[in-house]
């Protein structure tokens, strides 16, 4: 009556952890885009601000 079998649930784990590290690597491919687009954009400003410098300079 109590003798049950112990079931099976490896798929289980192994399906958590493929789970798990695909978030994880769809999350640091999320923070890499932002990067880029964080220096892109820091690059851009940078240089609006040097030609707006260039303006002020020769009026």
């Amino acid at each position: 009556m109590f003798l049950q079998a112990i079931p099976d649930t490896s798929n289980y784990m192994i399906a958590g952890y493929v789970f798990a590290f695909v978030v994880m690597g769809i999350y640091v491919f999320s923070i890499y885009l932002r990067n880029a687009n964080l220096k892109r954009d820091s690059e851009m400003l940078e240089s609006l601000e040097e030609e707006q410098s260039k303006k002020a300079k020769k009026k």
